[in-house]
């Protein structure tokens, strides 16, 4: 009789046997105290190394957003719109969450060789560890960036309660995005060396620093394309929510759910497909 007919003869697992998806999510949620501890501890960690502490958080965004802010301010002339400071602000601090995600996610895995090999758990709990250190890290932003928008003229209003599930929504695509690029890097380890470039592109043509509209207007067919960009469109839903007198477009929730709930589930499905990999030796 075969090893393996032995064994399942008598109930018995590979050791290091990748478990089915539903077993492995549940696995995972098993660990969500150990995750959350995981990432609190991180966020305390790096805070400490530093003489400011909790104060670098906003103060690097802060001063990315003034320096592009000035930058393409003077670049754009009467093209960069109304309420371009609290434009920029929002741009620039939610997308630090999605560059902190993709980087972090990438080695999530490969950066905790240590507890990969020498414990068994579901690998997925150290993305989710690290997106979960950029949400926490997020929540004090997000509170200077209102506070910010205040100062420079926005007016208070209800509809700033949106950002609470647009940050849901956004957190479930850095998710997916963090999964992928995890698995992509314990192949390839050189792809953190090419994740800077990408971060870089994606900052310079995901509307970060400028409007599709008013920039584009002479290529109606690329802002089209934009219409279904996930970055561009969760920028735009931001914006409409804080600043005053934007646009809001209703149709932009359904293209960031679909693109969330999509890129969670390939992110997910491909992750887990390489379960057994993570940890050995390369």
């Amino acid at each position: 009789m075969a090893v393996a007919e032995e064994a399942d003869k008598f109930g018995l697992d590979r050791v290091g046997a990748r478990p089915s998806l539903g077993d492995y999510l549940r696995q995972t949620w098993e660990r969500r105290e150990f995750i959350y501890e995981l990432a609190k501890a991180r966020v305390q960690k790096q805070n400490q190394q530093n003489r400011l502490g909790m104060i670098w958080v906003v103060l690097k965004p802060t001063l990315n957003a003034l320096m592009y802010g000035v930058i393409f301010g003077v670049l754009q002339g009467d093209k960069k719109g109304p309420d371009f400071p609290v434009f920029v602000v929002i741009g620039v601090f939610l997308f630090e969450f999605f560059t902190s995600s993709m980087n972090g996610g990438a080695k999530s895995i490969t950066g905790n060789q240590a507890l990969v090999q020498s414990l068994s758990f579901p690998r997925l709990s150290l993305p989710i560890a690290q997106i979960t250190q950029n949400l926490l890290t997020l929540m004090p932003m997000v509170a200077v960036m209102f506070i910010y928008a205040m100062i420079l003229g926005t007016t208070p209003k209800w509809s700033w309660f949106g950002i609470i599930p647009l940050i849901a929504l956004f957190t479930v695509f850095n998710i997916g995005i963090a999964l992928v690029c995890a698995r992509i890097t314990v192949h390839v380890r050189d792809f953190t060396q090419i994740l800077p470039l990408v971060t870089r592109m994606l900052f310079y043509t995901s509307g970060v620093l400028f409007s599709v509209d008013r920039i584009l207007n002479h290529w109606p067919w690329l802002v089209t394309v934009f219409d279904y960009h996930p970055l561009y469109q969760t920028l735009q839903l931001a914006r409409a929510m804080i600043m005053n007198n934007a646009e809001y477009n209703a149709m932009a929730w359904l293209v960031v759910t679909a693109w969330s709930l999509i890129v969670l589930i390939v992110g997910l499905i491909f992750f887990w497909k390489a379960e057994e990999r993570y940890g050995r030796a390369n």
